[in-house]
């Protein structure tokens, strides 16, 4: 029997598995190491490397073969949370570190360390760490000698030619780390590490983290009561954050603590060594200013290189701060309606590219993606003195690396899955081998730019619609910061045009605060999360309805997960004369209960107007009336999320309850953000279908 598209959607963890990623090109360009599961449906994760002159794959770790390992579901619970932060779709080698000439990897499997040569005989090693509940984050110095890894809250450190290991910084209190991200910035600053090697390999830059300030959270799982509450630690807007700090640690044991201003400059936002030194950005607790700081590693004092300030908030680019081979820096500021590339004191884009990040540093050469129009991200490399080149197609959505003259690209677009390619300095290409399964489904949507503010839509009608049918209409956005759905992304839109496919003509819009659009587009909300998305939502429906007729505005659904979620219960809650019936999934209900970085950025501190707004509480605790009534609400949340924890449903609920407003809560038992289980993934999808036929009338 042929499976489903849920069921396919939810084995191939969104058509992810089979896709090859996490590329590292050798310094010579010979060759390249990737990361790839052997087939769409295999949840492994095998590290290969594949030849540039030839375009030869080679397999070098295969976790199915190395004996002794623990299944997933025996991983320690800080693997298990760390895989969560990240997002980690799928298992085996889900990372990997290598030396400087990329000649030796070192990766962990089930919270145990390993070392593979990546030239030559490939065999798999284990390291003999000692007893250790689970290794972290395992890193391989660059002159391929060390391996440091954080494991019971400490940095370890493990010399590959005598196989002794030591603790050059072991906490000295209960709620002390050494060499982990905090929570801040893992969830929201975009920065999973927490030390660096210096070039040479003899010491580290390394973070302490002290969570005694946070509050203590506890996430209970009331399908088994005899469990103790996982306690966790999260800091929710407006309460402290975990005290951060920096160390250098030398292989002789010397520590010196790193010197700037944290009381006034608490987030540390970036961090890295490079050849000229640490180098770090700080932000202060409101965000407004992004500090860049150099390090002098043998006294740990800071100098300030560069400061960027705005009214609003700064925005912390991926890939920046950065420095060249000459020491000049590379920054991103906004200027002119545009996110623009700065290299020392020269701006290399103009005002027609939004740049998105930076991917990497050749010489003078910076490797980015930016957008000339938001629905796409395109490669491209820069010089001081030189324009732009674009190094991938224009259209779809692009990323790279590149060493040695070798580039690697990553594309997809809105025709074919996710693939890769490896170019060579002489411009020959090798196709890297892609093995994700084809989902039966081509999106085809029709991409559109509605009403004055042209607001990036995707509309999706049933196949073999019959013009003058009138068909129901399911909004469905993610609508919310720092995410797009309306991309040139097969991908992206395989679930829209499925629901399609079920009967309803789909439309989904970014609106006001997604990127792509330039900064005054995202800080549109800056103190409202909920007026200027939701009209953004309403005028890109009535704009759709006249151009496509047949959208019967009488019965119209929205769907989200995340913000999703909640813009999907504000919209039934504030708008029911649009809205007629809501899929909430993990929605955040009441922002004083989400985290500090981003609530804060966009509300400020709790107390003010701006929670108000944006909170739905409020909205639900009113009873319906002749003219505001009630519609059909469908929340789902898994009982285990720590990012958006069950309380907002809960809340919700009550609320909800005491307004006599009916709805239905569908709690998911040992369910954390996002769902990696196959049957419950399915059934999610197959029963938002059945719940917005029955309130939408077939």
């Amino acid at each position: 029997m042929t499976d489903t598209f849920p069921r396919l959607h939810a084995r191939t963890r969104r058509f992810s598995l089979g896709v090859p990623r996490g590329f590292t090109v050798a310094p010579d360009g010979s060759r390249a190491v990737f990361l790839r599961t052997r087939s769409g449906t295999d949840p492994v994760t095998c590290l290969w490397s594949v030849d540039a002159a030839t375009g030869e794959e080679r397999l070098l770790v295969d976790p199915a073969q190395v004996p002794g390992l623990p299944g997933e579901e025996d991983l320690p619970a800080a693997e298990r949370a760390r895989r969560e932060r990240v997002r980690e779709q799928a298992g085996g080698v889900v990372g990997y570190t290598v030396d400087a000439a990329v000649e030796r990897a070192v990766f962990a499997l089930s919270g145990r360390p390993f070392t593979v040569a990546l030239t030559g005989d490939p065999q798999v090693r284990p390291l003999d760490v000692g007893a250790v509940e689970a290794v972290v984050d395992p890193r391989i110095d660059p002159t391929g000698s060390r391996v440091a890894f954080v494991a019971d809250r400490a940095l370890h450190l493990h010399d590959l030619a005598t196989g002794t290991t030591t603790r050059p910084a072991v906490p000295d209190a209960d709620d002390v780390s050494y060499g982990l991200a905090d929570f801040a910035a893992a969830e929201e600053m975009g920065r999973t590490r927490g030390f660096w090697w210096s070039p040479d390999g003899d010491a580290l830059l390394v973070t302490r983290v002290d969570e005694s300030p946070v509050a203590r959270w506890h996430i209970a799982d009331p399908a088994h009561p005899d469990r103790v509450p996982a306690e966790v630690r999260y800091p929710a807007a407006g309460t402290p954050n975990a005290v951060v700090g920096l160390e250098i640690v030398t292989l002789d044991g010397t520590r010196t603590p790193v010197r700037w201003d944290a009381g006034a400059h608490e987030y540390l936002a970036t961090a890295g060594w490079d050849a000229h030194g640490p180098l770090l950005s700080v932000q202060p607790r409101d965000q407004r200013e992004v500090r860049t700081l150099a390090v002098d590693p043998a006294t740990g004092t800071t100098t300030t290189l560069h400061s960027q300030t705005d009214a609003v908030w700064v925005e912390n680019v991926p890939g920046v701060p950065a420095r060249t081979e000459s020491g000049a820096l590379v920054r991103v500021t906004d200027d002119g309606g545009a996110r623009r590339l700065v290299h020392g004191d020269a701006t290399l884009t103009g005002p027609d590219l939004q740049v998105r990040d930076v991917l990497g540093i050749d010489g003078e050469t910076v490797l980015f993606r930016a957008s000339a129009d938001p629905t796409s991200v395109a490669l491209y490399s820069v010089a001081p003195g030189g324009s732009p080149v674009l190094l991938s197609p224009a259209d779809g959505l692009h990323a790279g690396t590149a060493a040695g003259g070798t580039l690697v690209r990553i594309s997809q677009d809105l025709v074919t899955a996710p693939h890769a390619v490896l170019v060579t300095a002489d411009g020959t290409e090798h196709p890297v081998a892609g093995h994700a399964v084809e989902p039966g489904l081509s999106p085809a949507p029709a991409l559109h730019a509605f009403g004055e503010r042209a607001l990036r839509t995707a509309v999706f009608l049933p196949s073999g619609h019959v013009p003058g049918t009138k068909v129901p209409v399911l909004l469905d956005p993610y609508g919310g910061p720092h995410s797009q759905r309306v991309v040139r992304s097969r991908n992206a839109h395989l679930t829209s045009r499925w629901f399609a496919e079920q009967g309803f003509a789909v439309v989904v819009t970014d609106g006001r605060g997604s990127p792509g659009r330039g900064p005054e587009f995202e800080r549109a909300i800056h103190g409202d999360l909920a007026g200027p998305v939701l009209e953004d939502q309403v005028a890109a429906l009535h704009a759709a309805a006249d151009e496509y007729p047949d959208l019967d505005l009488t019965r119209v659904g929205i769907r989200g997960w995340s913000f999703g979620g909640y813009l999907a219960a504000l919209a039934v809650l504030r708008r029911p004369d649009v809205f007629h019936a809501g899929v909430a999934g993990a929605p955040v209900t009441d922002w004083a209960l989400y985290d500090t970085h981003y609530t804060e950025r966009y509300l400020g501190m709790p107390g003010g107007e701006s929670y108000t707004r944006s909170s739905i509480v409020d909205d639900a605790g009113t009873p319906p009336t002749a003219d505001a009534p009630h519609r059909p609400l469908m929340i789902v949340h898994g009982l285990a999320d720590d990012n958006v924890v069950a309380a907002h449903t809960l809340r919700l609920s009550s609320a909800l309850l005491a307004a006599g407003r009916p709805h239905q809560v569908l709690p998911l038992s040992g369910v954390t953000h996002m769902t990696p289980q196959e049957v419950v993934a399915e059934n999610l999808l197959l029963l938002q279908v059945g719940f917005l036929r029955e309130a939408l009338g077939g």
